[in-house]
């Protein structure tokens, strides 16, 4: 008789409608938690060391925050730092913002540095790495910034700009080795850190989407 072994629970730590549904085409078999810690990064950090400090962090905070020490279980946490010139871009958050930022990343390039960490609460054992993006904007005018906008009001993403939606079309190339990194949640990473941890993806379900916690 063959037995066959239960993947460890899995939790995202990032509450992300793009993270969530980035990881749930991997599996449905996990819940998301907010991890609610400061994201200030320290005036010394690199980028990459940013994105892996604060990924490792995420997991960090919600596998403590409702795991029990010892538990068979898998916390994912995810962070996107995103740089000109070697500065730090933040999310828009609005329309004047999101304008100003594309005027600026006009026939520039834009890095997209995501860290993802793979924490096993079985062993405390932690997988961490930096994927990097690099993005080629074309030259950008102001009926086009204006129109992208109206129909993408990216704010919520970092340079305001959405890969997996209009905003490819403002590009003239990226170079990536993971174009899902790009939306904040690098799979290709993720699911050879996860067979690491011993969890199954390709293992039979019968579970239903992700709920959000």
């Amino acid at each position: 008789m063959v037995m066959i072994m239960s993947n460890p629970r899995l939790i995202l730590a990032s509450t992300s409608i793009y993270r969530r549904e980035l990881l749930s085409r991997l599996t449905p078999d996990f819940i998301c938690i907010a991890p609610n810690i400061d994201e200030s990064s320290n005036s010394d950090e690199k980028p990459e060391q940013l994105a892996c400090r604060l990924a490792v962090e995420k997991a960090k905070a919600v596998a403590n925050a409702v795991l029990s020490p010892g538990e068979p279980a898998l916390t994912i946490g995810s962070d996107q730092v995103a740089t000109y010139n070697g500065k730090l871009i933040g999310k828009p958050g609005n329309k004047d913002n999101a304008i100003n930022q594309l005027k600026q990343h006009s026939g520039n390039k834009l890095i997209f540095m995501t860290g993802v960490c793979v924490l096993n609460n079985s062993d405390s054992n932690c997988q961490v790495i930096a994927v990097p993006s690099i993005v080629q904007f074309r030259v950008l005018n102001d009926a086009t910034i204006q129109n992208y906008l109206d129909r993408e009001p990216a704010y919520d993403c970092a340079g305001a700009f959405k890969s997996e939606g209009l905003g490819i079309s403002l590009i003239e190339y990226m170079d990536t080795p993971d174009p899902t990194a790009l939306i904040g949640l690098p799979l290709i990473s993720l699911s050879q850190m996860l067979q690491v941890a011993g969890y199954d993806i390709l293992a039979p379900t019968t579970k239903k989407p992700p709920q959000q916690s």
